[in-house]
């Protein structure tokens, strides 16, 4: 009787991975943070070779760079397309094959323009970015936003640990007297956009720059919920006409 053994292992293609196993699919489902390194690199290859799924040629690849994005960002073509000598194990003779199998230019090229991307965006982030060193630092950038509102808005500056703003976003725009915010929409795009500090701004049209004791509660909550998440609460400033309040200089924040 013929067959396979029943210990040998059974090797499956990528396209016979379960479901939330495949790059692609996986990207789709959780988003492109919820996948390794390989797996991404994998996406943009399409393919491995007879004896290694996309996704095993990637972990072999970035196992040679000490699994380090920036030393794969710097091998040339030649490194990621080159050869090396071999034995065969049958003749025993010694012949030249590729370093990485089913890794041909096109496909190193591919690799190769992701990773300056990657070097591009880090260079635009950084010229970019700007830094709140301060309360006056918040102030001037929110107040060309806010100056000529009749209304009220609050808005959370969303920052990297370095307090270099990474996004701002609205979280509520109110009446000529007040605005409801909610605490958790404020942490939910906090962490989703993994921003480990944020400032709250809102305004009073009424140019009064005393916050009121509903400002009071919600500075209060954000800052219980911000602890819990690890996350940094810089400050909360009132902006009105001529001026502004914050807490952090009000001794109001705990840190």
């Amino acid at each position: 009787m013929t067959g396979r053994h029943p210990m040998e292992t059974v090797k499956l293609n990528i396209k016979q991975w379960a479901e939330d196993d495949r790059p692609r699919e996986k990207l789709m489902r959780k988003g492109a943070a919820a996948l390794s390194n390989a797996e991404l690199l994998a996406i943009l290859i399409g393919s491995g070779n007879v004896e290694e799924s996309a996704v095993e040629l990637m972990k072999r690849l970035l196992a040679d760079c000490d699994n380090r994005l920036k030393a794969l960002g710097r091998m040339s073509l030649e490194e990621l397309t080159g050869t090396v000598e071999t034995e065969d194990g049958n003749t025993g003779k010694k012949k030249l094959a590729r370093r990485y199998k089913g890794l041909g230019e096109a496909k190193a090229v591919a690799i190769m323009a992701a990773c300056e991307l990657g070097r591009r965006r880090m260079e635009e982030e950084a010229q970019e970015l700007p830094a709140m060193r301060s309360s006056v630092d918040l102030y001037r950038y929110f107040l060309p936003l806010m100056q000529d509102l009749f209304h009220e808005e609050c808005h959370v500056l969303l920052m990297n640990q370095a307090c270099r703003v990474m996004d701002r976003m609205l979280v509520s725009k109110g009446g000529l007297t007040e605005t409801a915010v909610d605490v958790r929409l404020i942490l939910r795009e906090a962490l989703l956009r993994r921003a480990p500090v944020v400032a709250l701004c809102h305004n009073h049209p009424s140019g009064n720059l005393r916050p009121s004791a509903e400002d009071d509660r919600l500075t209060d909550r954000l800052q219980r919920a911000c602890r819990l998440m690890n996350i940094r609460l810089l400050d909360h400033i009132i902006v009105a006409d001529g001026g502004f309040y914050s807490y952090c200089e009000e001794g109001k924040l705990n840190g």
